[in-house]
């Protein structure tokens, strides 16, 4: 059994938020020591994952909670789960294709920069640096 401490460390993320999420009812199966101490259990801790992964991804906390809601009823909503899980990817595609176009032009311009330092040049694409904007 794991406590809100060991989950936080093994998953990366903060012991606020797994409490915040155990009392938005994401893990419904963890259990309470004598004391009252959350407990989670390995299977706890793939709920932990499925919310981790949703949360990075974007999902709003009432679509997580539509999803671990249908995850209870049954097999019977797997149609629904699909679907939840398919916009989720395709969002986190095109995010990462957004991220992708922002690395490059981060690369390019790093490069640039490099250049610069290197050679000793001036920055040619700041305005400063243009005859016309200098008048």
């Amino acid at each position: 059994m794991y406590t809100i401490k060991d989950v936080a460390e093994k998953m990366g993320i903060s012991e606020h938020t797994i409490r915040f999420w155990a009392k938005s009812g994401f893990f419904p199966f963890i259990k309470r020591s004598e004391t009252n101490i959350r407990l989670f259990d390995d299977y706890d801790l793939e709920w932990v994952k499925i919310v981790k992964c949703l949360r990075v991804a974007g999902v709003e906390n009432k679509e997580i909670k539509r999803y671990i809601d249908l995850c209870i009823i049954g097999d019977s909503t797997v149609p629904e789960r699909y679907s939840i899980i398919q916009r989720t990817r395709e969002k986190t595609e095109q995010h990462i294709k957004e991220l992708q176009e922002q690395l490059s032009l981060l690369e390019y311009k790093e490069s640039f920069y490099q250049d610069i330092i290197k050679n000793n040049l001036k920055d040619s694409w700041n305005p400063i640096n243009n005859t016309e904007y200098a008048k």
